[in-house]
Formats: C-alpha cells, sequence, structure tokens
C-alpha cells in the first residue's frame, strides 16, 4: 500500500495568493521547482503516491486568498493523503535572517516528528540554519487538513545567500524534504 503524500507547493503564479518576492524571486516559482523535484524523488522510490497542489507552472489555486487555501486543504483531505507537506520560503525585513524552519499545528504528535525529521535533513542537505519546528496553529493548511501536516519555510527569499541557492539547487531542497520523510518513515 503506497503511503500518499500530498505536496502543497505554496502560493499562485498570479495573483490571488501570490507569495514573497525577494533577490528578484518570486516565492511560488521556487516552490513549484521544489515540489517538482520532491515528487519525482517520492515516485521513483517505489513507496509513495503523490499529488501535486499545482501540477504545472501555470495551475491557478483558488480565486480569492482564502479559497486558495480551502481548496489545498480539502484536496488532500478528499484524496486521503497520509501527509501534507506545504513549501514556502520565508521574508524577513532584515536580510540577514536566514535558514529554514518548519511548521506544525501543535509541538506534538507525528507532524511535529515529521517537522524534526525535515529539519534536521534539511539542514544536513543544503547547509542552511535549522531554525528548529515551531508550531503555528492558526495557518490553515495546518488546522484544516485531516493529516499530519508540515509547513517547511526552506529558506528567506530576502537573505541573499539563501535565495541564491534557493533558485539555483531546488533540487537539494527537495532531497532534504525527501531525506526527511524516509527517514521520520524508517525508509
Amino acid at each position: 500500500m503506497a503511503i500518499k503524500i500530498y505536496i502543497d507547493q505554496g502560493h499562485n503564479p498570479r495573483s490571488p495568493n501570490t507569495g514573497a518576492e525577494g533577490n528578484g524571486l518570486r516565492e511560488q516559482d521556487i516552490t513549484y521547482a521544489v515540489g517538482q523535484e520532491l515528487a519525482t524523488l517520492l515516485r521513483n522510490n517505489g513507496s509513495f503516491e503523490v499529488r501535486l497542489s499545482r501540477p504545472t507552472p501555470e495551475t491557478q489555486v483558488g480565486t480569492t486568498n482564502a479559497g486558495s487555501l480551502m481548496q489545498r486543504a480539502q484536496a488532500a483531505n478528499a484524496w486521503g493523503a497520509d501527509y501534507f507537506i506545504s513549501i514556502h520560503t520565508n521574508a524577513a525585513e532584515n536580510p540577514a535572517a536566514n535558514g529554514s524552519e518548519q511548521l506544525v499545528f501543535r509541538l506534538s504528535g507525528a507532524a511535529y516528528q515529521l517537522a524534526q525529521s525535515i529539519a534536521t535533513q534539511l539542514a544536513a542537505t543544503t547547509g542552511l540554519r535549522n531554525r528548529g519546528v515551531i508550531a503555528r496553529p492558526g495557518l490553515y493548511v495546518l488546522r484544516r487538513t485531516a493529516m499530519p501536516a508540515v509547513l517547511s519555510e526552506i529558506g528567506f527569499i530576502t537573505n541573499p545567500g539563501d535565495a541564491a541557492l534557493m533558485s539555483s539547487r531546488p533540487d537539494l531542497f527537495a532531497l532534504g524534504i525527501y531525506r526527511g520523510i524516509t527517514s521520520y518513515l524508517g525508509l
């Protein structure tokens, strides 16, 4: 029985619900690329079945910001996903802010354990700082998914070093998340 992973590539290619911008890059482009790479890794493993919120670069999810978030959670729930991974880039006023962090509904349970594994493997694979796991129960996709859900802020688009790495090596970020998932599952 395949393990069903729903990969949510954060944000849309155009309004509504476009992402952060920094260093000449758009969050929605980075999350799309990382999600595609992650899907390929998971599919090649043979233990996983994968669905993407944005199967093509032009896929637009929802017609409002709230509707976009609702459609992502509903699609994962309707499919009966075992795990929900939402990929994002972070942003900050201070361009020195860097590293990756994992957001979960609460600091216990399966999502928290998965997030810890992703945090460790992402840092080991990319070399970026591990900012840890943070509870964010107010985030819609963490609150309204019926399965363990992790929102992965893979790096800061506003940090020149993080941004350059995310832009040039989306495969590294996908590999870090992939290793986090397989390590957590013991595969």
